[in-house]
């Protein structure tokens, strides 16, 4: 019997939106599995330079109340990487917009397949411009 493909994906999710969706669906198309890793309130500060509107427990909630992932899981706090070791996904898909090192990534997982996904309607579907829209 074939292993199963999984996917990964991360996002910090705050306020999910059509866009969000998009993303999680394009994801789903690149294998079995989908496995959603939810960025922690203190690395979307250090990230971002400002703390999520909504709680790490509700985003993740949010992207669970989808039903379009397998599993939603909160990232680590210290090691970013720890969540590819322990569920070794077999592709990692991001986003147009995640920053994110590439070439890092492949030299310490040359195994796992890296895929960018396209972007939909990022005029109008992008969290900046949604949660300035929501949140002022």
């Amino acid at each position: 019997m074939a292993e199963l493909k999984r996917v990964m994906g991360f996002g910090t999710f705050d306020a999910v939106h059509p866009g969000h969706l998009f993303y999680l669906n394009e994801l789903k198309k690149l294998g079995d599995e989908l496995l959603i890793v939810i960025a922690r309130d203190a690395n979307v500060e250090q990230i971002k330079g400002k703390r999520p509107h909504f709680s790490e427990e509700e985003r993740k909630q949010a992207i669970i109340d989808t039903s379009l992932p397998n599993r939603v899981i909160l990232g680590h706090e210290d090691d970013f990487f720890k969540v590819l070791r322990d569920h070794k996904p077999h592709i990692l898909g991001f986003g147009y917009d995640q920053r994110v090192d590439l070439d890092e990534l492949k030299t310490q997982f040359p195994h796992i397949k890296m895929v960018r996904l396209e972007s939909h309607e990022p005029h109008r579907y992008k969290s900046s411009l949604i949660k300035a829209e929501l949140f002022g």
